[in-house]
């Protein structure tokens, strides 16, 4: 049984800007800030026009192969099973964080009034106790039962979560510019190497490259998509601007509505009542009443309706991995509504367990980030790989200037994965030797016969090596020898490097593999998927310049 053409062309958009804005608008301006004061307003225009690139890259690939669990199934495609499952693996362990972090930002604003929810660590970071536990795993199951009962109902939900949040983040936009607003906030920034540095840092740890992260919400769910030409670029690339818009315009609001005296220390002290939830302690010193009350209802919605989507779109990667044969074959069964209910639970179980190793928000926001970014890297590689093995398909979604703009994505990964620090690569280092451990004892239980596309997947060595070792050398956590400045070349020239012997071990399309790939999901939506213009050659061997 395969998965549905449903979605239209403004429900796929809808359901990434959900996914988008969860708890990053309720929290980030203020870690942001902290980090790096007014800069931070330049840290949301550089992780916005970053992502926006990478979303360029992803809106090609994913209208050319548009198959849900696009992640697991697009390496799978330009460099075979090894590089696939390393690439869905990393992806699926960052956004299974995600439903996690959206409940965890959930009990973190109610623990305002519900004081029995979290407490406040030796470290000053808000954790869950176990009646926040319990909740926890409440609204886990209930994002889960939400995503297995009723198609209809999930759309609905989606539509109704959707409209309260954008409504309720232009009136606070707007009632804190007209209520409080002191220019003097944005004066005396220093651009700087530290100011840079701590530009970059919010970036990657702020919360602000995790605020875009949703846009792949479009790739995961292509399989399912209508009217393909129209609603993967749309929601892709369309939510990352509608998104920016947003984020900027709360990001200047928050940093002028703030009294001088909060940072008169400076910004890393910067702390009022209610800083669990900044913008609720915003508007609770300005005598906002309606904001406040409005505020924490939408608490609760926001990272409700992105926690909600997430745990759509995570199950379609471990779905993809579960037909491809990474994982066992159950985890791909669709229940009577055509979703996948096994992957669903699993993602359930697992992801509670999230809650213990990286407690606390901004923790879980690191971790995500470092290894997304990692999983866009196969964004500008597969489009140079079937620029060059199919350039007679069909594209009805065609990037300009793609080596540049491919080079300059596959760039901002790295930079971005760099950026969110030491600490953060190396545990993140672990969760991918683990990984390669699953992949040889799966594929030795599900595929022993099967090539393991070594030769094709050999980049992937030196590239999650070298980011794991400049980091460790570098200045975001690391030891410094890598000083800052230095280590945006340094990063260059390894981008540099590896998108060359990414894209010339590719593996040969086969002209009827790729055929027969899209065969069955052409067949539901024909006029909307790429054609064949002339024979390719079918050669199954890695491809030499």
């Amino acid at each position: 049984m395969e998965l549905t053409r449903r979605f239209s062309p403004i429900v796929l958009l809808m359901l990434s800007i959900n996914g988008m804005i969860g708890s990053a608008w309720l929290f980030a301006p203020l870690y942001a800030a902290k980090i790096a004061g007014s800069g931070a307003i330049i840290a949301w225009l550089i992780a916005g026009a970053a992502t926006a690139i990478i979303a360029l890259t992803f809106a090609e690939i994913s209208v050319l192969i548009p198959i849900a669990g696009g992640t697991a199934r697009i390496p799978q495609v330009t460099h075979g099973l090894f590089t696939s499952f390393t690439i869905s693996w990393i992806a699926w362990l960052s956004a299974l964080t995600m439903a996690p972090i959206e409940v965890q930002a959930v009990l973190q604003y109610a623990s305002t009034y519900f004081t029995s929810l979290t407490y406040i660590s030796a470290d000053g970071v808000p954790l869950l106790t176990g009646l926040g536990y319990l909740w926890a795993t409440l609204l886990m199951l209930f994002f889960c039962i939400i995503n297995v009962v009723s198609f209809k109902g999930l759309v609905g939900f989606n539509f109704i979560l959707f409209l309260f949040k954008i409504i309720v983040i232009m009136l606070a936009i707007v009632a804190l510019i007209s209520t409080s607003f002191h220019q003097q906030n944005f004066l005396g920034l220093k651009l700087d190497m530290t100011g840079w540095q701590a530009i970059l840092s919010a970036v990657a740890t702020g919360g602000v490259a995790f605020a875009f992260t949703g846009f792949k919400h479009g790739v995961e769910l292509a399989g399912e998509a209508k009217n393909l030409k129209i609603a993967l670029p749309l929601a892709i690339i369309g939510s990352v601007i509608a998104c920016l818009i947003f984020y900027l315009g709360l990001q200047i609001a928050f940093i002028g509505a703030l009294n001088p005296v909060d940072i008169s220390q400076g910004w890393k002290n910067l702390s009022f009542v209610g800083d669990v939830g900044p913008f609720a302690g915003l508007a609770a010193s300005l005598g906002l009443i309606w904001l406040l009350r409005l505020l924490y209802i939408d608490a609760t919605v926001s990272p409700s309706g992105a926690g909600l989507i997430y745990v759509t779109s995570t199950a379609r990667i471990l779905y993809a991995m579960s037909q491809i044969g990474y994982v066992p074959k159950f985890l791909s069964k669709l229940n009577s509504e055509n979703f996948p209910v096994a992957a669903i639970a699993v993602n359930f179980v697992i992801g509670m367990f999230l809650f213990l190793p990286l407690p606390g928000w901004q923790a879980m926001v690191s971790f995500l980030v470092s290894g997304m970014v990692l999983s866009y890297a196969i964004g500008p590689i597969a489009v140079l790989c079937l620029r060059k093995e199919i350039p007679n398909y069909e594209r009805k979604f065609k990037l300009p200037w793609v080596n540049i703009i491919c080079l300059l994505a596959f760039y901002f990964c790295n930079l971005m994965s760099y950026w969110t620090g030491w600490e953060t690569m190396w545990k993140l280092s672990i969760a991918i030797v683990i990984g390669f451990l699953v992949f040889v004892l799966s594929h030795k239980k599900n595929q022993p016969s099967s090539s393991l596309d070594l030769r094709s997947g050999m980049w992937l060595i030196p590239y999650l090596s070298g980011l794991v070792l400049i980091s460790y050398l570098g200045s975001f956590g690391g030891i410094g020898l890598i000083s800052f400045g230095w280590d945006f070349l340094v990063i260059g020239i390894f981008s540099v490097v590896i998108l060359y012997f990414a894209v010339k071990n590719r593996i040969s399309v086969d002209a009827t593999k790729f055929d027969l790939l899209l065969k069955p999901y052409a067949e539901v939506d024909p006029q909307s998927f790429p054609r064949r213009r002339e024979p390719i050659r079918m050669d199954s061997r890695p491809a030499q310049e």
